[in-house]
C-alpha cells in the first residue's frame, strides 16, 4: 500500500463510469475497488478498510441512500456521492445521512481527483488525539465518536473539521462562507445541514442548542467553557 496514495471504492451500477473512474485513479497512484451495486459493496466493506467511498446515489436494488442508512452509523469512511444534476433533495438527505461531499454528473474526472485530495488531506491533518469533555458530553476527535449521555455517535471528517475548528477557536462565530471554505462545500443549506446533524450529537435539545448556537446574521459558535 505505501505506493498508493490511498485505496478507492468506486460504487456505480454504470460500467462505464467504473470504468472510467478507475482507470483515471489509477494513473494518479489511487488503488481502486469496484462495487456495480450496494449489495456489492455491504460485502467488500466487510473485508477491506478503505480510505475513502465514492457512492452513486441512483441504483437499481439498494440505492446509495440506503447503503448510506444501512452503514454511515458503522463505518467512518469518508463518503463522496455522485447525484444527478436534478437532485437536491437526495443530496441533502445525504449530507444529513453522513456523506462528505457531492458531485453532480456529468462530471470532469480532474474535479473528482481534486475533491479526493481535499478529503484525504483533512482526515491527515485531523489526526489529533484530542479529547474534550463538557457537561455530559465528550468527544474524542482521534476516534471519531461523540460519547452524550449513554449515546455514542460517529462524526465523518466534514464534521470532525469543523468541530476541530471551533474548538480550537472557543467563542469565535464563523460565518456559513468560512465554514464553506473550510470544508469545500459553498451551498448554505448544505452547511446547514452540517450543523442540524452535529446538534443532534452533542446536543439535549437540539432545537434550543445550549453549545453549538446560531448567532442570528453572523453565523455559528461553540460554547463550551
Amino acid at each position: 500500500m505505501d505506493s498508493f496514495l490511498a485505496h478507492i471504492l468506486v460504487v456505480d451500477d454504470d460500467e462505464g463510469i467504473r470504468s472510467l473512474v478507475k482507470k483515471y485513479l489509477n494513473e494518479k497512484k489511487y488503488l481502486v475497488t469496484t462495487a456495480d451495486s450496494a449489495e456489492n459493496a455491504s460485502e467488500k466493506i466487510k473485508v477491506i478498510k478503505f480510505d475513502l467511498i465514492i457512492l452513486d446515489i441512483m441504483m437499481p436494488g439498494k440505492s446509495g441512500l440506503d447503503f448510506l442508512k444501512e452503514h454511515k452509523e458503522y463505518i467512518n469512511t469518508p463518503i463522496i456521492l455522485l447525484t444527478a444534476k436534478g437532485e437536491p433533495n437526495e443530496r441533502i438527505e445525504g449530507l444529513e445521512l453522513g456523506a462528505d461531499d457531492y458531485l453532480p454528473k456529468p462530471f470532469e474526472p480532474k474535479e473528482l481527483d481534486l475533491r479526493i485530495k481535499n478529503i484525504i488531506n483533512k482526515t491527515k491533518k485531523n489526526n489529533s488525539k484530542k479529547i474534550i469533555e463538557f457537561e455530559n458530553v465528550k468527544i474524542d476527535l482521534s476516534k471519531q465518536i461523540i460519547f452524550h449521555g449513554n449515546s455514542e455517535f460517529k462524526i465523518n471528517n466534514t464534521e470532525k473539521t469543523i468541530l476541530e475548528k471551533m474548538i480550537n477557536n472557543p467563542g469565535k462565530v464563523f460565518e456559513r462562507e468560512e465554514i464553506g471554505k473550510l470544508i469545500d462545500l459553498d451551498k448554505e443549506r448544505s452547511i446547514d445541514v452540517i450543523i442540524t446533524r452535529l446538534r443532534k450529537k452533542i446536543e439535549k435539545d437540539p432545537k434550543n442548542p445550549k453549545f453549538l448556537q446560531t448567532i442570528r446574521g453572523a453565523g455559528y459558535v461553540l460554547w463550551i467553557e
